[in-house]
């Protein structure tokens, strides 16, 4: 079977969607069939140049190359996976969210233009009508399910993957610090973070990794760091190595990850692997499907004085922060997640 991977990426970002995309494309070609990877160059900005890509989307061809038939298109990440084909499966990442549950919301950015609402109708009635041209839709996450559901009124079904290089996550000894590996962004919330850290009663340190969504995030960062006091409590390791990644992952007393309704989120599967708890919050969406409060993580209220707490509480009961970990392993080797039971449901 020849199988094309529909996806957007904005060029030299890269993040979680790449990831999947690549581990797709791997595992398919691991099963014995052919697989590519179609990226469409994505920008977003301003709201009618969304639309431009939506057309061009509709207007390409994949339904051969070269001579040869594409047997399947799997589509990703909006619009690419709009694009027409006989036989198309869905395997949706995320919607436009800016059109949807980040509409009128503070991380939004759409209603700050005049034509916000047009091209946010214009997106809703465009997935409504040809969503249902797939064969079968499929979610990375329940979370990404029920917005599908919510807004669009169609029914999908979740299907889980691993986080790259999932065998490779270890534990360690617990040093003093936790964890909060994931790009700077407003959506990941690390100002919050930081504003937790301002209260703990304890000298809480939090190890900080990856790069700014903008660069203008990298300063508005360093700027609470210094206003806040907490430039010995603070550390950005910037953009780290796989290898590294996982070294600061098994030699942590646990990870923070409090992100505003994340779609599925590595950063919690991978804590889990690593024998770490997890610090999330009750609005983070995609961490709460594999978060239990007080069995594998703590989920609290999204304010500082509530992560405050919850960072104390694992600072002064190490024990318990080890044990929760233990749990969150094994709680995530019960689940049998793997490459292998997602490609059988996406090929069908």
């Amino acid at each position: 079977m020849r199988v094309l991977i529909a996806t957007v990426q904005v060029p030299f970002v890269r993040g979680g969607a790449e990831i999947l995309a690549e581990g797709l494309r791997d595992a398919i070609q691991g099963v014995g069939h052919e697989a590519e990877i179609v990226a469409i160059p994505y920008k977003g900005y301003p709201p009618e140049r969304i639309l431009d890509q939506l057309l061009a989307c509709r207007l390409l061809d994949l339904t051969e190359s070269a001579g040869n038939p594409v047997d399947l298109l799997l589509g990703l990440k909006f619009p690419a996976y709009l694009i027409p084909h006989p036989n198309k499966v869905l395997w949706i990442v995320h919607q436009h969210r800016a059109a949807y549950e980040l509409w009128d919301h503070p991380l939004g950015d759409f209603m700050h233009y005049p034509n916000g609402p047009h091209v946010r109708d214009a997106i809703r009635q465009a997935e409504e009508r040809l969503i249902a041209e797939a064969r079968a839709v499929f979610t990375i996450s329940a979370n990404v399910a029920h917005r599908l559901k919510q807004y669009c009124g169609i029914e999908a079904e979740p299907l889980y993957h691993p986080p790259r290089y999932a065998e490779q996550f270890y534990c360690a000894t617990a040093d003093d610090y936790f964890f909060f590996p994931s790009r700077l962004s407003p959506l990941k919330r690390q100002t919050l973070v930081l504003e937790a850290l301002a209260l703990t009663r304890h000298p809480v340190h939090v190890r900080f990794a990856g790069v700014p969504e903008h660069p203008t995030y990298a300063e508005a960062f360093r700027a609470s760091v210094r206003r806040l006091g907490l430039d010995d409590r603070v550390s950005w390791l910037g953009y780290l190595t796989e290898e590294e990644k996982r070294y600061h992952y098994a030699h942590a007393l646990g990870v923070i990850f409090p992100p505003h309704d994340e779609d599925y989120g590595y950063v919690t599967l991978e804590a889990m692997l690593a024998s770490k708890p997890v610090i999330t919050c009750t609005d983070s969406g995609g961490p709460l499907e594999f978060v239990r409060a007080g069995e594998t993580g703590l989920t609290t209220e999204p304010t500082p004085q509530a992560i405050a707490a919850a960072l104390d509480a694992l600072w002064e009961s190490r024990n318990w922060a080890r044990r929760m970990g233990e749990s969150g392993r094994a709680y995530y080797l019960s689940l049998r997640i793997s490459w292998e039971s997602a490609v059988q449901r996406l090929l069908g």
